[in-house]
C-alpha cells in the first residue's frame, strides 16, 4: 500500500510594516537636541572666558613689558573719538577700544609708549605690539603677538632674533633693503626668503607709528604726564 504524503504550504506570513515617526517628532528631537549643544557651547565658553581673558592680558603685559625695555610702570590710554583719555567710557564695548600703553622709568620719566597694530600678513593677520618713542619717533622694538607665516620663513620674523633687534633706534618711516642698510636708521634689512612676512612688519610699524605719534603727542601737549 503506497502512502501517499501530502506537504501543505502555508501562505507566506505578512510583514506588518512599521509605524512611521511622526514629523513632528523629529522635530522635536532636532530641537532639543540642538538647544543642548547649544547650551553646552554657551557654558564652557562661559567658565573658559575668564581664564582665556586672564592669558590674553598676560600676553599683553609680557608684550609691553619687552618692548618697552622693562618700565617701572605705565599708563593705560584709550582712543575715544579720535583722541586719546586716561580713563575707558562706561559700556560693554569698552574692551573694543583701541590702546595705548604709556611707560615710564622709576623716576617717573616717560620712556614711550607700547600699541598693538594689526594688518595681513603673507598667510593671515600679522599682530604685533610696537614700542617707540612718541617725541623723536624713534622705535623701541616689536613683538610678535600672533602669526600664521609659513614654518621656517616666514615665521622668521618672530624666531630671528637679528631681524628683530635691528628696528631698535630705527626712524619710521621704513623701507625694507636685502643688504645690510649700514648707518642709514630708515633701512632696516629683510629675511631672505621671507620678504613678504618682512616687508608686512615694517609696513605695519609704519602705519602704526603715523596713526599714534600725533595722537600722543597731542594727549601730551594738553598737560598730561
Amino acid at each position: 500500500m503506497t502512502v501517499v504524503h501530502q506537504h501543505q504550504h502555508g501562505a507566506p506570513v505578512a510583514v506588518t510594516p512599521g509605524k512611521a515617526t511622526p514629523t513632528w517628532r523629529l522635530l522635536v528631537t532636532l530641537a532639543v537636541a540642538g538647544g543642548l549643544s547649544g547650551w553646552l557651547v554657551v557654558t564652557v565658553y562661559q567658565i573658559t572666558r575668564p581664564a582665556v581673558e586672564r592669558y590674553a592680558a598676560q600676553r599683553v603685559a609680557g608684550a609691553v613689558r619687552e618692548v618697552l625695555e622693562r618700565p617701572a610702570r605705565w599708563d593705560t590710554l584709550y582712543l575715544v573719538n579720535g583722541a586719546l583719555v586716561s580713563k575707558a567710557p562706561a559700556g560693554p564695548n569698552a574692551q573694543e577700544l583701541p590702546i595705548a600703553y604709556v611707560g615710564y622709568d622709576a623716576t617717573g620719566k616717560r620712556i614711550g609708549a607700547a600699541v598693538t597694530a594689526a594688518e595681513p600678513g603673507f598667510q593671515e593677520l600679522l599682530t604685533l605690539m610696537i614700542g617707540f618713542d612718541p617725541e623723536s619717533g624713534a622705535l623701541l622694538g616689536f613683538k610678535v603677538l600672533d602669526e600664521k607665516e609659513t614654518p621656517g620663513l616666514g615665521d622668521k620674523i618672530e624666531t630671528d632674533s637679528s631681524f628683530r633687534t635691528q628696528f631698535a633706534d630705527r626712524l619710521p618711516p621704513l623701507t625694507g633693503v636685502k643688504g645690510h642698510p649700514g648707518g642709514n636708521r630708515n633701512e632696516v634689512q629683510t629675511i631672505t626668503g621671507a620678504t613678504i612676512s618682512s616687508r608686512a612688519v615694517i609696513r605695519i610699524v609704519n602705519h602704526a607709528v603715523a596713526k599714534w605719534r600725533p595722537l600722543l603727542q597731542a594727549y601730551h601737549a594738553g598737560g598730561a604726564p
